[in-house]
């Protein structure tokens, strides 16, 4: 896909690497809506979103030399943006509640209508540890095994986690009338 420059992707990368500052520029134009409202997912806080932003470009732009191109620029900056969220947030001792029996995979019926602006804050007063497999699992699309990777927690946690979220997330919703 070419950019508001011309370039394609590799192109663009390359600019990058040869140290062209107004492709750096478009680079981070190009992912930073995106990244942001991920880092606020994660975090769920605008400042931090914000700080984690800042702190996942500085590591795009040092580790662009070591980026393979196995996968598309946006999944591997959306890699590091969901490592440094998460870092940002074990600082702050993110807290896993502990499995209290068999996580299912029962799924949460959301009714056939629910407003983005209630399930975004439903989503926010998650706990941190509930929040963070919510978001990564629902919302991203990764696996438990990849969630239990990043967060370096087991599977059957990540599981756990997902199951009462939903659970809690549901529960919220009630509470605002869904």
């Amino acid at each position: 896909m070419a950019t508001k420059l011309g370039m394609t992707e590799a192109e663009l990368i390359d600019s990058c690497l040869a140290n062209d500052r107004l492709a750096q520029k478009e680079l981070y134009d190009r992912y930073r809506k995106a990244m942001y409202t991920l880092a606020y997912r994660i975090t769920g806080d605008f400042e931090s979103a914000a700080d984690v932003l800042q702190d996942a470009f500085l590591k795009v732009f040092r580790g662009l030399p070591a980026f393979r191109r196995e996968s598309t620029l946006g999944a591997w900056i959306k890699t590091i943006v969901i490592r440094t969220a998460y870092s940002a947030i074990r600082k702050e001792k993110m807290y896993f509640e502990p499995i209290d029996g068999q996580a299912s995979n029962e799924f949460v019926d959301w009714g056939d209508y629910l407003q983005a602006e209630y399930l975004e804050k439903a989503i926010l007063a998650l706990p941190e540890g509930y929040r963070a497999v919510f978001v990564l699992i629902e919302v991203e699309g990764y696996s438990h095994k990849e969630v239990a990777d990043m967060l370096r927690i087991s599977v059957g946690t990540s599981k756990s986690q997902l199951f009462y979220a939903k659970k809690k997330l549901k529960s919220t919703l009630k509470e605002f009338g869904y």
